[in-house]
């Protein structure tokens, strides 16, 4: 009988095809079997929890900086904590400052990453320009596996304007790059700033006020007006807004090729988070802002109706003893971003399946399967299949967690979802076959990540939300 390097023994394997009693056999990093009875030189025992495959992240900003302040989590905090949450692949992002060549950007960033990542990781592009030697870079680099980049409607120095997005997605549709989209009317948001702080209006809680659901809206059908002009599928990350995702419906209704991103934040907080005393509001500032209820209602129905393809976490960390602080007197000071690349999966996982609004395939398919689909890390991840790398989660639906910044491994300050009680959480997490978390502790170590480069964008058969 084959005797394979490791058999997870006894678990409940899950993939959105469904979910079924298996062994699973690891050798050289790899799924190399799924059965029954399987033999192997070392085992887990994995009754009584669920098999996943490891969890994919495509948006979160380690170390990332803005102005004179980086983000708190760097390339291994943030890593490690993604592992502890059940997360195995991350992708973060290269943001070159005006006139700097993203092929030196790409090069400064993998300096600040390779040998430290505790997760396999990759990198998205951005497009900040459309000069020909930025579009001939960006072309490159995509044929190196860099093949996704992202566009901004809003933000000095990595905002673009119509003229500029319409060049950038030309590029990617002639070089195979997936271009993803932060949709918000940066206009609307300057005005409405400068409206509300001439009238004395300073505090955290008039920051959706300032980022309304209008300035999403009009960005979000305006670049779908662009994508549809140069014929390319587009990505939107964060769509936080019910009227955003009405848009979205009525261009994939149209013939459009459109698909949809969602962060827990936005699921599970609302705008009365900004209301808190003594400045506690700060802690919740992100772009787009914490809406509405009923906003929060359309979403989960995305979800349930296939018109969301992936939930990820925009994981952005700034202390709130030091870094939020800088707004006190002026919201607009106060650094945009939530933490969250621990507890994406613990939080979809108990207000989505065990709440019955998912089902267990489907949560499979939000935070792994599809995510690898769409920025080509598929077939290696993302699912549960013999050649695919050994990323698993054995996740163990019984264990209950209360959700704190003192027990969470995110190097922050506070956790937006303090005191919060969570069932269902990892036990055991492996990357390539080796096991990195072991009962929700981090055993791993900086150097086990590797970067990942990535097939060219291909548009997934049919309509997304079929």
């Amino acid at each position: 009988m084959k005797m394979f390097d490791l058999v997870i023994r006894g678990g409940t394997v899950v993939t959105p095809a469904g979910i079924a009693r298996a062994d699973i056999g690891i050798e050289d990093q790899r799924i190399a079997a799924i059965g029954t009875d399987l033999q192997g030189r070392e085992e887990l025992d994995a009754r009584g929890m669920y098999v996943l495959p490891g969890l994919i992240d495509v948006h979160v900003h380690l170390q990332m900086p803005a102005g004179d302040i980086v983000t708190t989590d760097d390339f291994f905090t943030g890593t490690m904590a993604a592992a502890c949450g059940g997360t195995t692949t991350i992708i973060d992002f290269i943001e070159q400052l005006p006139g700097e060549s993203p092929r030196a950007a790409a090069g400064a960033r993998r300096a600040e990453a390779d040998g430290k990542v505790a997760v396999d990781y990759s990198l998205h592009l951005t497009g900040n320009s459309s000069a020909p030697a930025f579009l001939e870079e960006i072309a490159a680099l995509a044929g190196e596996g860099y093949t996704s980049l992202k566009l901004y409607t809003t933000y000095a120095d990595i905002m673009v304007e119509d003229k500029d997005i319409l060049c950038l997605l030309e590029t990617c549709k002639s070089h195979g790059l997936l271009p993803i989209v932060h949709a918000e009317n940066d206009a609307i948001i300057a005005y409405e700033q400068t409206r509300l702080l001439a009238a004395g209006l300073t505090a955290p809680r008039y920051h959706p006020h300032s980022r309304p659901c209008t300035a999403e809206t009009e960005a979000v059908q305006r670049v779908l007006a662009l994508a549809a002009t140069v014929d390319v599928p587009v990505y939107f990350v964060h769509i936080s807004c019910a009227e955003s995702l009405e848009a979205i419906e009525r261009a994939r209704a149209a013939g459009q090729t459109v698909y949809v991103e969602v962060t827990p934040q936005h699921l599970l907080l609302d705008e009365q988070a900004y209301d808190q005393p003594d400045f506690e509001g700060a802690k919740y500032c992100c772009a787009p802002p914490l809406r509405a209820r009923r906003h929060l209602d359309a979403l989960w129905r995305g979800l349930q109706w296939g018109r969301v393809q992936t939930v990820a976490t925009d994981h952005c960390p700034w202390d709130f003893a030091t870094h939020r602080q800088r707004g006190r007197d002026n919201f607009t000071l106060i650094p945009n971003g939530l933490p969250g690349i621990e507890t994406r999966a613990l939080l979809l996982y108990h207000f989505g399946v065990n709440a019955g609004r998912i089902s267990l395939p489907r949560f499979v398919e939000l935070c792994a399967t599809m995510p690898a689909l769409l920025f080509g890390l598929a077939p290696r991840k993302g699912n549960i299949a013999v050649g695919a790398d050994a990323d698993l989660v054995l996740w163990d639906p019984g264990r209950e967690i209360t959700l704190s910044a003192s027990s969470l491994h995110q190097r922050v300050d506070y956790c937006p979802y303090e005191g919060w009680q969570v069932r269902g959480a990892p036990d055991t997490v492996l990357l390539r076959g080796q096991v990195i978390v072991r009962h929700g502790q981090f055993v791993g170590a900086p150097a086990m990540g590797r970067f990942v480069p990535r097939a060219p964008f291909s548009p997934l058969p049919g309509r997304p939300d079929r």
